[in-house]
């Protein structure tokens, strides 16, 4: 058997803002650090050894592992991908949603949000929180790097990701940590459990509340949140 945890990043200085955060490279506030460090402590708590630890190419995404690796005691290198990164909200990044809710409607905002297959007008490349723009992406092909994305194209990225790097490595039985995004995390989600566009939709991911699955020959066995209190319907089990 083998188990594999995906962790939220814990909260943003833009979740706090109720800002769209896409590719920004924004830290965690001190909520969200705590959150990072409850997390390696409810992961300590399942008393297994594990052998991957990935990240995206976001600090939020980074230091919540490096919280996590702290509180766990454990010193080993961390695998950065930026296939892993939240979804290019396109020229929505940066914007308040409640704002864009008032101007636009929460039907429409909704919308934008969670459809499979709608993306938001393109982020014009001189914006500053274009990811061009932003220094840590300037060794990724530019053909890589988005204007927007739907759920869809975050899908895509993040699962062929997934299928080439982590699912072999379950496969043969090792332990694997994700710490990542709403988005990027929903889109494992619907891989794993087989949702529907319509279920992915409405799915929920809290932050820094590792997700502990279970997977038995190559079949999940069991899953749950770690942080009962906090948990979110799985819309699964």
């Amino acid at each position: 058997m083998a188990h594999l945890i995906l962790v939220r990043h814990g909260q943003s200085e833009w979740n706090q803002q109720k800002r769209f955060t896409g590719w920004v490279d924004v830290d965690l506030t001190g909520k969200g650090k705590l959150e990072a460090c409850k997390a390696g402590e409810l992961i300590k708590k399942q008393n297994i050894k594990i052998d991957y630890f990935f990240s995206s190419f976001q600090l939020r995404s980074i230091n919540t592992l490096k919280l996590i690796l702290n509180t766990l005691r454990v010193k080993k290198d961390t695998i950065k991908a930026w296939q892993l990164n939240e979804r290019n909200y396109g020229e929505l990044t940066g914007l308040n949603k409640d704002e864009m809710k008032k101007k636009y409607g929460e039907k429409k905002i909704f919308e934008l949000r969670r459809s499979w297959n709608i993306r938001p007008k393109p982020l014009k490349k001189n914006n500053p929180y274009h990811p061009s723009n932003i220094k840590i992406y300037k060794n990724i092909p530019t053909k890589n790097i988005p204007d927007t994305e739907s759920l869809s194209d975050t899908y895509d990225r993040v699962i062929s990701y997934y299928k080439r790097n982590i699912e072999i490595k379950i496969i043969k039985k090792k332990n694997v940590l994700i710490s990542a995004h709403g988005n990027s995390l929903r889109a494992l989600c619907k891989y794993l459990f087989k949702l529907d566009e319509k279920k992915i939709s409405l799915l929920e991911i809290p932050t820094g509340n590792p997700l502990f699955i279970n997977i038995n020959s190559n079949k999940i066995s069991e899953c749950k949140y770690l942080d009962r209190n906090r948990a979110k319907d799985l819309l699964i089990f």
